[in-house]
């Protein structure tokens, strides 16, 4: 796929790797690019001329469909080109509790979008070509602990990307991305309370830098760290290097819990 001259629309483009794919793509002056999110005309008013931010809340069915027709505006009626479905968020905690709308706000964005936006950009596209791509992530092939919710919504997203792969129609292809812990806002939103990121951590600009290249050769699946990707394959192998990674992890979580219960205490 030749990224220039392309009508793109990236979700979650404030910040972390949507914003680091942001900054490649926009290098390129012939691309359109319309930039969503929840403050999009507040953080990136004067980013491009290129670039055309727009304020929606990608978690719910209205929102996805506003968000296909400013692009109708913006591009003056003509084809999305390329879509990046990457809006996400997580929370960092002990899952302890029955608040099905905590659980059902993570999903909408994290699983419910990224499925309507499928099948809205097939709608869309009405047998032309195009590339929809999704952020799954690494905590989607292997769950961490202190991030069941978010574990749970990107396995289910991983889940359906497998399953439209095989039905989806030839001339629309679908990249998807799997970051390992990534150096940005995304982490410090999880939690109100200190911890540390599940290791290792890359940073943004490293994992778009790969997501870029990944859509340029139409690559299925993208997943920016060789040591993840190395990991996997071994763990499957080798069981204790997962129980290993498991145990430091668990760790690591047992240690925030005493810091939330100390603070807690002081409250």
């Amino acid at each position: 796929m030749k990224l220039t001259g392309l009508n793109i629309v990236i979700t979650g483009a404030s910040s972390g790797i949507g914003l680091a794919v942001l900054n490649l793509l926009a290098k390129e002056k012939t691309n359109r690019i319309l930039a969503v999110a929840r403050n999009a005309v507040q953080l990136l008013a004067y980013y491009a001329e290129n670039v055309e931010p727009f304020d929606a809340d990608i978690g719910s069915e209205e929102g996805v469909r506003s968000v296909f027709r400013e692009a109708d505006n913006v591009f003056h009626g003509q084809k999305i080109d390329l879509f990046y479905a990457n809006a996400g968020f997580a929370y960092y905690e002990e899952f302890d509790y029955t608040d099905v709308g905590r659980i059902e706000d993570l999903f909408r964005t994290n699983t419910f979008s990224p499925m309507i936006t499928y099948a809205k950009y097939l709608e869309h596209l009405d047998g032309r070509e195009g590339t929809l791509a999704f952020t799954v992530s690494g905590i989607g092939l292997i769950a961490l602990p202190g991030y069941a919710v978010y574990s749970a919504s990107k396995f289910a997203l991983d889940g359906f990307q497998q399953a439209v792969r095989l039905e989806k129609p030839d001339s629309l292809t679908l990249v998807c991305l799997y970051p390992i812990a990534t150096d940005t806002p995304f982490f410090r939103k999880a939690s109100p309370y200190p911890f540390k990121k599940p290791f290792p951590v890359q940073r943004p600009e490293t994992v778009a830098k790969k997501m870029v290249e990944g859509l340029a050769k139409g690559k299925d699946h993208v997943s920016p760290s060789a040591a993840f990707s190395a990991f996997r394959y071994l763990s499957t192998a080798i069981h204790p290097l997962r129980s290993l990674y498991w145990a430091e992890e668990t760790a690591k979580f047992r240690r925030f819990k005493k810091t939330v219960g100390r603070i807690r205490g002081l409250l």
